[in-house]
């Protein structure tokens, strides 16, 4: 069974499972689609996603743009990030705001983003591992994405900037001010 956390964005969820532990570690179920359908909804999940990356690395703020949109799963297997929905659907009460969670290879926690939001997370950690469930394909045309550091959305990063580590295209993604959302509430 898991334990499914509203946040302050409907929607968007945390998921804690239910850890099992003895002398000789752990055990838990990291996803079964009976719970999360009964807890969370209906998602068919199609492709897994992994990463490694180091202290100080931002990965964001990606999305995939309709009809392409995806729903994630995400979690960290090793180490620590905070990882960073953001709600980019027009005309929700929501629009612009953020939600951010910390996942933790020791928390196990798991985060639910729905289509409709740019997604992202800093590495806390010297190195994290961490995975992720789609229920759509990637599709290298449908990507989408806003600038990480973007002051409307004021996101409070628990990195400095100076040690921010940034691929060449999160380098160069729009402001939200100047983004046109494709997506509708």
């Amino acid at each position: 069974m898991i334990n499914v956390i509203d946040t302050a964005i409907e929607g968007v969820k945390i998921i804690e499972p239910r850890i099992f532990g003895d002398s000789r570690g752990y055990f838990y179920e990291s996803y079964s689609q009976r719970d999360f359908e009964e807890k969370v909804g209906r998602v068919n999940f199609v492709q897994d996603n992994q990463s490694f990356s180091h202290y100080g690395v931002l990965r964001g703020l990606h999305f995939q743009k309709p009809p392409y949109a995806q729903s994630k799963l995400v979690r960290v297997i090793q180490g620590k990030v905070v990882d960073v929905a953001v709600d980019i659907r027009k005309g929700s009460p929501t629009f612009g705001k953020y939600v951010a969670v910390e996942l933790t290879g020791e928390n196990h926690r798991q985060f639910f983003i729905p289509k409709g939001f740019a997604h992202g997370f800093v590495v806390l950690s010297e190195t994290a591992l961490f995975q992720y469930k789609c229920d759509e394909f990637y599709h290298p045309e449908a990507e989408g994405a806003i600038m990480w550091n973007d002051p409307d959305l004021a996101i409070e990063w628990p990195v400095k900037a100076e040690d921010i580590e940034l691929s060449e295209k999160d380098k160069r993604h729009p402001l939200f001010r100047d983004f046109d959302s494709p997506f509708v509430y």
